[in-house]
């Protein structure tokens, strides 16, 4: 038998036989889920609002609408600062007690 075929052979063998993987691979990781935000997003459609901030990629907001759909505002958006820092402020309010 030719030695690239036995070598492709062993190859696929410790492939199909190896155990999966728990971790995505890199380029899955790295990707930021916000690659373009929103300005206007109708407050009244929102349902929850999500934060993520990962090592590779800015501080993202992430806002499910009630019709299910996932969009990105940009988090400097005047009434999004607002909502945070008002937040904060109940949250110290609650532990202060």
């Amino acid at each position: 038998m030719d030695s690239k075929v036995l070598a492709l052979v062993a190859l696929l063998t410790v492939v199909i036989w190896s155990p999966e993987a728990d971790a995505k691979p890199i380029s899955l990781v790295e990707r930021c889920w916000c690659r373009s935000t929103l300005n206007t997003v109708p407050q009244r459609s929102i349902r929850e609002i999500k934060f993520l901030h990962t090592p590779s990629c800015p501080f993202q907001v992430i806002a499910k609408l009630k019709n299910n759909r996932e969009v990105c505002i940009n988090p400097k958006t005047k009434w999004l600062q607002q909502y945070l820092k008002n937040a904060i402020s109940k949250i110290k309010k609650k532990r202060s007690k």
